[in-house]
């Protein structure tokens, strides 16, 4: 493996909290979705949003790694470090794992079709982005990852 880029780590893991800020916003998605789980405002307000940001963000790191890994191993150099090639990456790790366990869990906790549409288009286009930033800013030679 290669020397990471540790801004693209950076700017990776904060990725999902600034689209999840323009996504669940009322200019976007954020009444639909506050009301596809019974949501209002003061119970949103409730919520302890230091510990919440705090653990989304390091989740976001460790998504980040996994993503690194995966749109930048060994035989993905030269011509396929770019973003839309991490981009593409990123975007079949959300349709082959974030569909299955959003729609899945949604089903069993009998969530509406809305709610599991908006979560799992918000997390698949994060992780395509993500994936995009990863691997536009890290070129590794060819050696195996391992």
């Amino acid at each position: 493996m290669g020397e990471i880029n540790w801004l693209s780590i950076v700017i990776a893991a904060i990725l999902p909290s600034i689209l999840g800020f323009l996504w669940y916003s009322p200019m976007l998605f954020g009444k639909a979705w506050m009301d596809s789980i019974g949501m209002t405002e003061e119970k949103a307000r409730s919520g302890n949003m230091p510990l919440m940001m705090g653990v989304s963000l390091v989740l976001a790191v460790f998504l980040s790694f996994f993503l690194l890994v995966n749109v930048n191993g060994g035989g993905q150099e030269g011509e396929f470090d770019t973003f839309k090639h991490g981009a593409l990456h990123g975007a079949i790790v959300g349709i082959m794992v974030v569909v299955p366990t959003f729609i899945s869990n949604g089903l069993f906790e009998q969530k509406s079709w809305k709610n599991m549409i908006i979560n799992v288009a918000y997390w698949t286009l994060t992780i395509a982005l993500m994936g995009g930033v990863l691997d536009a800013m890290n070129h590794w030679s060819g050696e195996a990852v391992g």
